[in-house]
């Protein structure tokens, strides 16, 4: 008889079980990213984690601030969003594994200015020096933080023989948005993908540097060696082709 409270307590904790919801276990990955790629990234991002029941950690800075944590073992991930060559060098180190690069999507250079302002004449490439060297200040990221537009910038205006005039006042920008500093009135104008400007209130787009001196930064994705299961399913699902709309939307262009 004083078997039967035990074998009770048994099917009362079995029947319980029973009716509780039963879920499948799901996966958080780590995904560090271009700035440039970010809107995009956010958007997918959120439709993937209602899909998938997984969740996302978004880690985004320059380009070369992610390659300089992963070299120093301070950044480990499941998914990187980087530049073909970043990505390439980091399948060649071991870090990426082989073979998992996809190629997302890439975005032009423009030139911002604050709402309201004049828009500047950047039609052609004198229109666009002589807007550069009649502005009070000229935002863009600073060459030595790693990022695409910034080193692309720097480059640019020695090409064009005016680095000395529109260097000596301009707002080097460590990280993040261009734009939102030049909403801030920390410059006139500034020069950064256009994706990212397109991303910030308070903002106007004047419009992409003219073709010849036009520069487009391609985002890749690739999977970390030591990825969670699941990790190479999330870049598919990242280059898949309800990606499309999206890309177009935050100002980007598919890759191929």
């Amino acid at each position: 008889m004083r078997v039967l409270p035990s074998i009770l307590a048994i099917a009362l904790t079995l029947a319980i079980t029973v009716a509780m919801p039963q879920h499948a276990a799901a996966s958080d990955f780590k995904v560090i990213s271009g700035g440039a790629f970010k809107q995009v990234l956010n958007a997918l991002a959120a439709q993937y984690e209602k899909e998938s029941g997984n969740k996302l950690d978004l880690i985004y800075r320059t380009v070369g601030q992610h390659l300089k944590l992963i070299k120093s073992g301070q950044e480990p991930f499941d998914v990187a969003v980087l530049t073909p060559d970043a990505i390439d060098g980091l399948i060649k180190d071991g870090t990426v594994a082989a073979g998992s690069r996809a190629d997302l999507a890439r975005t032009g250079v423009g030139v911002v200015v604050k709402a309201g302002a004049p828009l500047p004449d950047i039609g052609s490439v004198e229109a666009f020096k002589r807007t550069l060297t009649a502005a009070k200040s000229v935002a863009y990221i600073d060459p030595a933080a790693g990022g695409s537009s910034g080193i692309y910038v720097g480059k640019l205006l020695e090409r064009l023989g005016i680095a000395a005039e529109v260097n000596a006042k301009a707002k080097l920008i460590q990280g993040g948005e261009v734009a939102s500093h030049v909403v801030d009135g920390e410059a006139e104008i500034g020069i950064h993908q256009i994706s990212e400007i397109l991303a910030v209130q308070g903002a106007v787009l004047v419009g992409p540097l003219p073709a010849e001196i036009q520069n487009f930064t391609v985002y890749s994705a690739g999977v970390g060696s030591a990825a969670k299961d699941g990790a190479s399913a999330l870049v598919k699902f990242l280059a898949g082709p309800h990606a499309g709309p999206i890309i177009k939307a935050k100002g980007m262009e598919p890759a191929s």
